[in-house]
């Protein structure tokens, strides 16, 4: 009997402490509750920003980032194989156009000319000579041929002879047919040195071009190396400024290695690049904004680099006012890419508050109290958000981030 009263007692004490835990544990929860509510339900003005709701343009754009370039800058390349003798213009010096900006030794290349030109005068030498030797052998092959005429001339005569003594009785048929056959040798030797006159006329014509097109080679080698001497006195074709130059004084320089970069200052593009995913949406003339602090360059994508290197595309853009003064060479700048836009449309001012997807929640103000909205976005860029229902123009929209009031439904706007 006494075992059964302990056990019931212990079940009733065990109740009471699962029962004083839960009530200890619903105080802590409420406790949290209003803790939490009463932080939620009031906030700073000073901590929120806000923007009113405008009618207005927008752009939707894609982020880009790009670098401003000179629209011209000029690379000069060594035309010779020669060493750097003196710099005349350092980096960052004004040039006009002509002006000398370094000195190269050229005197290997004077050597090499010069070796060039005895060259040249020797294969017209050789030329006068093959034509004399030419001339020579044609002479002589001509000249037999004269002789054999004479040779061929005598023995008609003696055919002719022949044929007299023989019907004068005083010869035979052997010397009529010696005659005759001497005749035709000769008449063959004559046709012989005929042809071979052909052969000679045409051979020397193929001898003489081919010297003629050697020595044309020669030529062209050598007005080649002295347009190549010419250009080693390196000058600016053009106004502007050095913005680099190989100042390694009596290093060697190969035939196309850069010596010095000219720019012109007074012109600007932007070289911009942009992740490969956006490349279905990146074509010309596109309309870019560049953005410098807080004024913008208008302008138009001019140029895609067909290749992708590291997942970023490559683009050029030529600005509408090239030669604003916020411009400055190699300066990074941020680049918007407009793929879209719509007119009088609702919009305010861009902020933490939009998180970028199609639906979400605003706080819109009015009298001091911030009042939760669903509402649709449309186009956004750097600078605006369309909202396309759920506001009008004038309403007062917090652009602050709002993540720690997601579960209130109003907020009391302290001063």
């Amino acid at each position: 009997m006494d075992k059964h009263i302990e056990e019931e007692v212990k079940a009733k004490t065990r109740k009471k402490t699962i029962i004083i835990a839960a009530l200890i544990i619903l105080v802590l929860l409420a406790a949290v509750w209003l803790l939490r509510s009463s932080f939620a339900s009031s906030i700073k003005k000073s901590s929120i920003t806000t923007a009113i709701v405008e009618k207005g343009d927008v752009e939707n754009t894609i982020n880009a980032s790009g670098e401003v370039l000179p629209e011209f800058e000029e690379t000069i390349t060594s035309p010779i194989n020669a060493s750097v003798q003196k710099v005349i213009k350092d980096a960052g010096s004004k040039i006009k156009a002509g002006e000398s900006v370094l000195t190269l030794d050229k005197s290997a290349s004077q050597v090499e000319y010069t070796k060039l030109n005895f060259q040249l005068e020797s294969k017209r030498n050789d030329m006068k000579k093959l034509r004399l030797d030419l001339d020579k052998s044609y002479f002589d092959i001509k000249s037999n041929n004269d002789i054999k005429q004479l040779r061929i001339g005598s023995l008609e005569a003696d055919v002719e002879n022949a044929k007299r003594l023989y019907k004068a009785g005083g010869g035979t048929r052997e010397d009529i047919d010696k005659a005759e056959l001497n005749l035709k040798v000769a008449k063959l030797e004559k046709e012989q040195l005929e042809n071979e006159i052909k052969s000679k006329q045409q051979t020397m014509g193929v001898e003489m071009k081919e010297a003629q097109i050697a020595a044309d080679i020669q030529q062209s080698d050598l007005q080649a190396l002295a347009y190549k001497l010419q250009l080693a006195n390196i000058v600016a074709s053009r106004e502007g400024v050095v913005t680099w130059v190989n100042k390694n004084i009596g290093s060697n320089v190969k035939e196309g290695d850069a010596l010095a970069r000219i720019a012109d200052l007074s012109s600007f593009k932007v070289m911009g690049t942009v992740s490969d995913n956006y490349l279905d949406q990146l074509h010309l003339n596109m309309t870019a904004i560049v953005r410098i602090n807080d004024a913008q360059i208008r302008g138009t994508v001019i140029n895609i680099q067909p290749s992708i290197q590291n997942g970023i595309v490559s683009f050029a853009i030529q600005l509408n006012d090239r030669d604003n003064k916020l411009l400055r060479p190699n300066m990074k700048v941020d680049v918007f890419l407009v793929t879209a836009s719509k007119n009088n449309v609702l919009r305010v001012a861009n902020g933490p508050a939009f998180k970028g997807t199609p639906e979400q929640d605003i706080f819109v103000v009015s009298d001091g109290i911030a009042e939760k909205r669903k509402v649709h976005i449309g186009m956004t860029n750097f600078d605006y958000v369309e909202i396309t229902d759920n506001v009008k123009a004038g309403e007062v929209i917090i652009t602050s981030d709002m993540t720690e009031y997601k579960n209130a439904k109003k907020i009391t706007i302290n001063n």
